[in-house]
């Protein structure tokens, strides 16, 4: 199963870095040394085994951008499931971002009226906090009457944030199912929380939550935490399998789920032991196997 992800947006937006964090593994200090992009650079990412995402990151020089729309449109805007658009928060040219948005959309409305589209505010973390709700919600509202008569989904994002990740989600099948299985899996379990990682990106597909927690980006932080312990790991040449950390509140358990995926399991009733939890996690995988193997037959 292939889906084609069209990323696209003005020269120093911010596109290659969020795509290297995201899905090769770089750290944001890392990206400091990417060149820009130069026309158009494919990549193929295998996501859950049979998901692969064709990402075409389109340069954002004003020539490449000319000739995308001049001699390259069936080419670049044919069989485009998603649209993701960078916008730069602070770029000094918004009428000329907002000119070849709308140039973009009328090629998508061409040649794949079906895809799905998102615009990326990008670099929010430069706005003063103060300002930030304001200066979103403003850009938002330009965005969707720009937009019409397609429907534009937009997010405010950093460097730091996997919104990227959440938008290419959508197109992971079976994720409905996932998450009623995980929900009943954390009940029978008694678990607080329990999340899903693909095994590649170690980037979070689903997750079921029973107990608050006050930290909303603290998916986004364990990632990063296993993406460089993995990264550790591979420079000693091992390979990571599992993990356990405990103290005197709870429990945390991350185990290989299936073939493709992670799971993180926390607990904090400490009469669970170790044991119980594991072998809860071993019996689970037969579910979790199939699901997936369901998922590739859709």
């Amino acid at each position: 199963m292939r889906k084609k992800v069209l990323l696209m947006g003005k020269s120093g937006g911010g596109k290659t870095s969020m795509r290297s964090i995201i899905f090769a593994n770089y750290s944001a200090k890392d990206t400091r040394r990417l060149a820009a992009t130069m026309d158009v650079e494919q990549a193929y990412v295998r996501f859950l085994g049979n998901l692969i995402l064709n990402l075409w990151d389109c340069g954002g020089q004003e020539a490449f951008m000319e000739c995308y729309f001049a001699t390259q449109k069936d080419n670049i805007f044919k069989n485009v499931e998603v649209l993701i658009y960078v916008f730069d928060v602070q770029s000094q040219e918004m009428d000329k971002d907002m000119h070849y948005y709308q140039s973009c959309l009328e090629s998508i409305l061409q040649y794949s009226p079906q895809s799905k589209v998102f615009c990326l505010v990008h670099k929010m973390d430069l706005i003063p906090d103060d300002f930030r709700d304001k200066v979103f919600t403003e850009r938002e509202a330009v965005l969707k009457n720009l937009s019409k008569p397609l429907d534009c989904s937009c997010f405010r994002t950093s460097i730091w944030d996997e919104t990227l990740y959440k938008i290419v989600h959508q197109l992971v099948p079976n994720v409905t199912r996932l998450e009623k299985t995980l929900k009943n899996f954390a009940e029978i379990i008694d678990a607080d929380e329990i999340l899903l990682f693909e095994k590649a990106t170690f980037l979070i597909i689903s997750h079921c939550t029973r107990k608050h927690h006050r930290d909303p980006q603290r998916f986004e932080k364990i990632s990063e935490i296993i993406k460089q312990f993995k990264l550790s790991c591979s420079k000693l040449a091992a390979q990571f399998q599992s993990m356990e950390v405990r103290n005197s509140t709870f429990a945390c358990f991350i185990e290989l789920c299936t073939p493709n995926t992670f799971v993180l399991v926390v607990i904090s009733d400490p009469t669970i032991s170790t044991e119980v939890t594991l072998m809860n996690i071993r019996n689970a995988r037969k579910v979790f196997e199939k699901l997936e193997k369901d998922g590739i037959k859709t």
